[in-house]
């Protein structure tokens, strides 16, 4: 018996796990695997795509699969596949078509299961590839004909972001779609019932692990939801007010090990479960 059996701690990356320079502490990543050689499940709840995160999940070395596409998804690496996952209905298209008109600056991704396409280009979306390492596949919105997961808008322009919530939270078919905010320059159109945490309760479901005893860490409003949902929902230093708002406990920043502190705090017993 492990002193952290039967406990799920999901993560956020980018803000929470990942330092600003992209990276993982030593001491977050020695946590995890003292955290995991005593019993814990660990692993990323993530807007990535799976393909997009291998090269992290071969860093962080989850022992659970991973949540994506903002809820959107529950993929195995272990196995190459998707357990569970969710595409939108084909009114997606009539929305981008209003966001297009509206904020003709816009650039937006269309991303299907196991690949993103970049149907309309400008600087974020050029940013959003240096970063990830998404592959430059240009594709036609209104004739891709595969199955999407999400649709992924970006600007620049605070006043463009809020313009294009605006659009789409005003479009008669809204009610259709669910929509988050994941990054300060990225605004998204996910399948109806799609959250962070959503899915969290399926992924505990998977491994067998009780609600009262998962952990979500984030720091952004796309992570609310999970902070909301987990039995501990705990809030980075840096996170927004939305998250923190919404944290049961705010621990360091993601400057300072957050995840290595949290991982202290449950074993001293600091953070207690139902």
């Amino acid at each position: 018996m492990g002193k952290f059996d039967g406990i799920l701690i999901c993560t956020d990356l980018d803000g929470t796990l990942l330092r600003n320079d992209k990276s993982i502490s030593r001491e977050n990543s020695e946590a995890i695997e003292y955290f995991k050689g005593e019993g814990g499940y660990f692993t990323f709840i993530t807007g990535r795509m799976p393909f997009t995160s291998r090269m992290l999940y071969d860093m962080v070395k989850p022992n659970a699969p991973i949540g994506c596409i903002n809820g959107g998804g529950i993929y195995d690496f272990e196995r190459g596949e998707y357990l569970w996952s969710q595409t939108l209905p084909e009114g997606a298209r009539e929305l981008i078509e209003s966001v297009i008109e509206g904020v003709p600056s816009v650039g937006f991704q269309m991303n299907a299961l196991d690949q993103i396409y970049f149907c309309r280009e400008n600087e974020v979306m050029a940013r959003f590839r240096a970063i990830t390492g998404a592959p430059h596949i240009v594709a036609d919105h209104r004739t891709l004909d595969v199955p999407v997961a999400k649709v992924v808008f970006g600007e620049a322009r605070e006043e463009n972001i809020l313009k294009i919530a605006e659009i789409l939270h005003n479009h008669p078919r809204s009610a259709e779609f669910d929509y988050i905010r994941s990054e300060r320059t990225l605004y998204e159109i996910l399948p109806k019932g799609s959250s962070k945490g959503n899915l969290l309760p399926r992924l505990a479901e998977i491994l067998g692990v009780r609600m009262a005893r998962t952990v979500a860490i984030g720091d952004y409003n796309n992570d609310v939801s999970m902070i909301r949902t987990a039995g501990v929902g705990i809030a980075v230093a840096n996170a927004t007010e939305e998250a923190k708002a919404a944290a049961d406990r705010i621990t360091v920043s993601n400057e300072e090990s957050a995840i290595a502190k949290v991982i202290e705090e449950i074993e001293r017993g600091e953070i207690v479960f139902e």
